[in-house]
């Protein structure tokens, strides 16, 4: 694959999900019992590599039934027999793709070996200096970048490409993004095990089952300064509606999907794509939910009227913090009073309303998380969900994270479920954390959520009888987060 003349293959390929550390440090990894989500990145490179001749199998190691053990699911990879492995990596799951490429190396070491996904795009060369089990890395989206690789085209050639020539890394030109989305066929789920039912949505985030979750655009038209858009850049593309009606029937009649969750960053931006969208939906209904995202100033109520005949049961809005100092610092275009307003108008429209929220940001207080878990309260939200804060490397604020506070730069535990940054306005980690676990119980245990989780219990059937099934480790989940003491 490093000739000077370009040869078409066609390869057997295989994508891998790694583990990864997906839980608090120190603590038994239990999140895939409260919710296991499918690699949408490599379901989409895979089909998009089948598109193109190539056989494809995906070993998700996070995936249901997926052995706990890192040798077992290296013998399993060795066994697909493949000309090439991928691993998708986040930035905490990297040192296990890692480990897993050298691993499978030492079986074969002919296997061709690549990585993608945010981590890689952010640092490029200088990570593929230091990890020789990788023999390419790509930068930005991956489908086209991969299959040029895979099909034997000169890497010198290839857009979006980190490669080795003799000692030398090089970092090709960037790869444009794909300016038409509605290109990709639709992401490879008959290649996990178990789909749908052995992939769980969020908690209560659902009344049908079984569900599943999916992408509609890549990209943002803000810059969040916690954000990294290492992979899709700033800009924002979508797929029609035409295609997103297509892509719901197809999951609906394919695999019996009922319920999905839009994890678009910014579903409602392009108005005009989602009147259409709630216009067929409403026109010829499909027996499914779905969940989506919003930011303030993308709600009209039109809109959300819209959503809800279209059968949209919740909307997440990113609020992140009630301090006004620190969103006009990290999310600037979003005011506390706008949030206010535009969780009531959801709600009036019969929508469920769902804040998404941070903890730890530069510059964050004890009077500031105070001020945050008060409006949290205070909103009447039907969920919530309290990410702590981490440095990426791609975000904006990764130049001067150093600045702001202590920083641990433990790639396995940046993930948003542990601390590795304490703000120098905090006095300690232990604060922090301590902070956080009463925040989130606080919430979990005010009168007005539970009030509204017991009227609705009987929707939530299908979640209760997911904890009975995983009650050991949802409980090792919940102590995590018992207060050591009240919040004063």
């Amino acid at each position: 694959m490093s000739g000077k003349q370009a040869i078409s293959l066609k390869r057997r390929i295989v994508l891998v999900h790694p583990r990864g550390s997906n839980w608090l440090k120190g603590n038994r990894d239990v999140i895939s019992a409260a919710n296991r989500m499918i690699p949408h990145g490599i379901l989409s490179i895979a089909a998009w590599l089948e598109k193109n001749g190539h056989q494809v199998f995906i070993h998700d190691c996070l995936g249901p039934g997926a052995s706990l053990e890192f040798q077992n699911n290296i013998n399993e990879i060795v066994e697909y027999k493949a000309d090439i492995v991928g691993f998708s990596a986040t930035t905490s799951s990297f040192p296990d793709a890692a480990r897993m490429a050298a691993a499978v190396k030492k079986f074969r070491p002919d296997l061709v070996t690549v990585c993608g996904g945010v981590h890689c795009s952010a640092l490029g060369a200088s990570l593929l200096k230091d990890y020789p089990a990788f023999d390419f890395m790509i930068k930005g989206e991956g489908e086209i970048t991969f299959e040029e690789l895979a099909r034997g085209g000169n890497p010198v050639d290839i857009k979006g490409l980190v490669w080795r020539n003799g000692a030398e890394v090089v970092e090709n030109t960037p790869r444009e993004m794909i300016p038409d989305l509605d290109i990709l066929p639709f992401p490879a789920y008959e290649k996990l095990k178990g789909f749908p039912k052995g992939y769980n949505l969020p908690l209560f985030s659902y009344a049908k089952f079984p569900g599943t979750s999916m992408v509609t655009s890549r990209g943002c038209l803000f810059q969040c300064s916690y954000c990294d858009r290492s992979v899709f850049k700033k800009g924002f593309r979508y797929n029609s509606a035409k295609y997103i009606y297509d892509h719901l029937k197809y999951l609906n009649q394919r695999f019996g999907v009922r319920h999905v969750n839009i994890y678009d960053d910014l579903f409602t931006t392009d108005e005009k794509r989602i009147v259409e969208l709630c216009d067929l939906l409403t026109k010829n209904p499909i027996d499914m939910q779905f969940n989506c995202a919003l930011r303030v100033g993308f709600a009209p109520d039109s809109l959300l009227k819209m959503l809800k005949d279209a059968g949209c049961l919740m909307v997440s809005l990113g609020i992140e913090s009630a301090d006004p100092e620190l969103l006009k610092k990290h999310k600037a275009g979003v005011t506390v009073d706008e949030v206010t307003d535009t969780v009531k108008r959801i709600q009036a429209a019969g929508l469920r309303a769902k804040g998404l929220f941070m903890m730890g940001l530069p510059g964050e207080t004890e009077e500031s998380i105070r001020w945050t878990s008060d409006f949290v309260l205070s909103l009447g939200l039907d969920d919530m969900n309290m990410a702590k804060f981490t440095p990426f490397p791609g975000a904006p604020l990764w130049k001067t994270i150093r600045e702001e506070g202590t920083f641990e730069e433990d790639w396995e535990q940046m993930n948003c479920l542990n601390f590795v940054f304490v703000p120098k306005t905090i006095g300690s980690r232990e604060l922090l954390d301590q902070l956080y676990n009463e925040h989130v119980k606080r919430f979990y245990t005010s009168k007005a959520w539970l009030q509204k989780f017991q009227k609705r219990i009987w929707q939530h059937r299908h979640s209760l009888w997911h904890i009975i099934k995983n009650l050991p480790d949802l409980l090792a989940a919940k102590s995590q987060f018992e207060p050591k003491n009240k919040m004063s």
